[in-house]
Formats: C-alpha cells, structure tokens, sequence
C-alpha cells in the first residue's frame, strides 16, 4: 500500500513521540509497503532547532530507506498555551501543501497532537479521494483542563469541538492505551472503528551494571532514583525535587534526566541540594546504563493530567526490570497499570512528604524491588516493538478495502 503518515515529531528527535513515528515508517518501509513520512524539523524536546535547520522552509531526504519531508514551524523559545497553539498551527499550515502535492496514499495516518491535523486530514481525504487513521498520542483538550491550562470557556469547547469533527470523519481512530479508547467510546467513537495501537519497546539484554555510576560518582550502596524524558508542566518533575529535601536516608541519589519547557525551574528548585543531579539528554548507550544502574524509575503527571495518559516512559525501565514509583491519580491509566502488572507502587501528586517517605522505605528493601523489576519484565513483554507494529500494519491491510 502507499502510506503517507503525517506528524509533527520524526527521527533524530530521542524522546517522545518521535521514535514512536520513526519505529512507525521504517516498520512499515520494511514489510513492503510505499512509505512516506511528513513532518518537521527537529525540536524536542529541547524546543529549539538544530543551527543547520533553522531558517530552511522545506527540505526532503531519506532516513533508513524512508523519504521525509521536513517542513517549516514556529517554535517558541519559552511554552506557553498560546504560543503552542501558534506552534501547531504553523506546521499544518506549512505541511498541508506538501501533503497534497504527494502521490495519492491508500491510508493517511495522522499523528496527534497536533490535535489541529485532523480536521486538516480531513480536507486531504476529501480532495484527494482517501481515508485516514487519526492516531492519538494525547488527550490535549482533557489533559489541558486537567492541569489548569485551560478553563471551560468558548475556547475549549471549541477545542472539543474540532477533536470531535477530527473522530466522527477518521476512517479509524487509534489510541495507545485501553483507558483511551475507553475515552474514544465517551466522545462518540463506535468500538468497530476504534485500534489500540500502543507505543512498542525493544526487548533487549540490559549492559552490565557500574559504568553510570563509576561516570557520575554514584556509589555502589547508594540508592538511585532516576527520571529521565520531557520536562514539562504535565510531568510535575519539580515534585521529585521537593522530596528530595525531605527524604531521611542519605544513600538516596535522585537523578534527573532530560529536557523541556520547565527545565529552568527544576534548576532553580535544585540548586544547592547535593542528593539531585541533574543531567541532559543522555545517547542511547549511556541511557542503557543509567536504566541498568538505576534502584527504580520515578514516573511523574501533575495531578489531572488525563486519566487516559499513558507515559511512553514506563516501558523502558520495565524492559530493564527495573521497579516503578509512579506519582499519579489514582484514578489514572498509570496508576491502575503499576497496581495491575505488580511492577511498583503509586504515590498521589502534590505530596511530597509521601513521595520522601516512600523512597526512604523502598531503599531498605531490595528484596521487594527485585520483584518488582521481574514482574515488570514480564508485563512488559507485550509491547514488544515488532508484535505492536506488525499488528498495526495487518489492521491497516485487513481494513484497507
């Protein structure tokens, strides 16, 4: 089949939805079909452009076999809602031409967020005669007024209302976790129309143990907490950084991992506290071992961040066999799979003095973190990346006429 897929996030992005859509193109590439891929230029989740990229409008090129066509977007330098929404609007202004100038594809498959996109595919499956998958990475209108960003007012009914127009003409509507599409069947999304599609993880045997530790001047003793992804608003990672302050056992190293709109306060919540590091990004090897090092990984959501959110985190520590400290509602996707695999336990948002406790407990108890983490390998067998794709590709095959 001809297979254009259409997303804001693409390879050499690290972290978030990007490899989800790099693994996306060059799995389908593989198993025969025309593949290609629209987006931009890179940007997270640092929110800047490479030097090289900055300035260009439009460039095509290969990636693994895959042609990418790369477009001009607004990025701002500091986040806030109203310039994300700019951000957003610029890319589907900018790719929907390219979208249309490509040969005519059997299936368009829509990234989102940009939650703007699908009224966008619309109007392509419109003029050119074709269906799309509208694929949901996010809630954003939800996940937006859960954490206060938002309030009910005109403005996100509205939102809501283009999130509905989006579900009601996609041939199919995908979701990464069954909370989600438990949302889809709220807003209207009949189950014959709806696919679980989660993000996938590469099973792999972990490094061998000491190489981060030894690098960073962790001790062997020391009990490690890390968090490593996007540092946003949804991600409450400052909370990790409160208790930090509070926890009683001196072996606690807690460090922190990434990249993102609220970087700068982290900084300035950590300075001064010798049980917080604070590191970028880091290459893939080195995050293989920080993961092998680590005693257990802290998931944090600021409180009201969806019910249906479900980090693509969790999988990689779970790949390591390594335990889960999530901190989320109770009521949330998180909370009910750490509850549900046996892989960790769940501490509410905006505590912090729970969360220190926490973490004190659990670094004298190596026993119950071993279990965790064996648990945990086995959950997460079944988001092994070529079963997750290969399901995908045989929905879009066994749908497409």
């Amino acid at each position: 089949m001809k297979i254009l897929v259409w997303g804001i996030n693409y390879a050499p992005e690290a972290t978030g939805i990007g490899p989800c859509n790099t693994a996306l193109c060059e799995h389908l590439r593989a198993a025969g079909h025309e593949v290609e891929m629209v987006t931009t230029f890179s940007y997270y989740p640092a929110w800047q452009k490479r030097a090289e990229d900055r300035g260009v409008l439009w460039r095509s090129e290969t990636v693994n076999g895959v042609l990418v066509h790369r477009c001009w977007h607004y990025v701002p330098s500091r986040v806030r809602w109203w310039r994300r929404i700019i951000h957003e609007a610029t890319f589907v202004l900018t790719s929907l031409p390219r979208v249309l100038s490509r040969p005519r594809p059997e299936v368009l498959v829509t990234i989102s967020p940009p939650l703007l996109l699908g009224p966008a595919s619309w109007l392509v499956s419109v003029l050119r005669a074709t269906r799309y998958v509208f694929h949901v990475q996010d809630l954003q209108p939800d996940a937006a007024v859960g954490v206060g960003l938002l309030r009910d007012d005109a403005f996100t009914r509205s939102l809501y209302a283009v999130e509905a127009f989006a579900y009601r003409h996609a041939w199919r509507v995908s979701g990464i976790s069954r909370g989600m599409l438990t949302a889809f069947s709220t807003k209207g999304v009949p189950p014959e129309r709806q696919l679980y599609f989660p993000n996938g993880i590469r099973l792999e045997e972990p490094p061998g143990r000491g190489a981060f530790r030894a690098r960073q001047g962790i001790a062997e003793d020391d009990f490690l907490a890390v968090y490593s992804g996007n540092i946003g608003v949804k991600q409450g990672v400052q909370l990790l950084v409160r208790a930090a302050r509070l926890v009683c056992d001196r072996r606690i190293r807690i460090v922190i991992c990434g990249d993102g709109a609220q970087r700068y306060l982290i900084e300035a919540e950590a300075a001064g506290l010798e049980n917080v590091r604070l590191l970028p990004l880091l290459p893939d090897a080195e995050y293989r071992e920080m993961l092998a090092d680590c005693d257990i990984a802290v998931i944090p959501q600021l409180a009201g961040s969806g019910r249906a959110f479900f980090p693509s985190k969790l999988l990689n520590p779970l790949a390591f066999g390594r335990a889960i400290l999530s901190v989320a509602d109770a009521d949330s996707e998180l909370a009910r799979v750490v509850a549900e695999g046996g892989f960790g336990c769940n501490v509410p948002p905006g505590e912090p003095a729970s969360l220190a406790e926490t973490l004190d407990r659990l670094a004298a108890d190596a026993g119950q973190l071993v279990a965790w983490g064996k648990a945990g390998r086995t959950w997460v067998a079944q988001f092994e990346q070529n079963r997750v794709l290969e399901e995908f590709s045989e929905n879009l095959r066994a749908r497409a006429f």
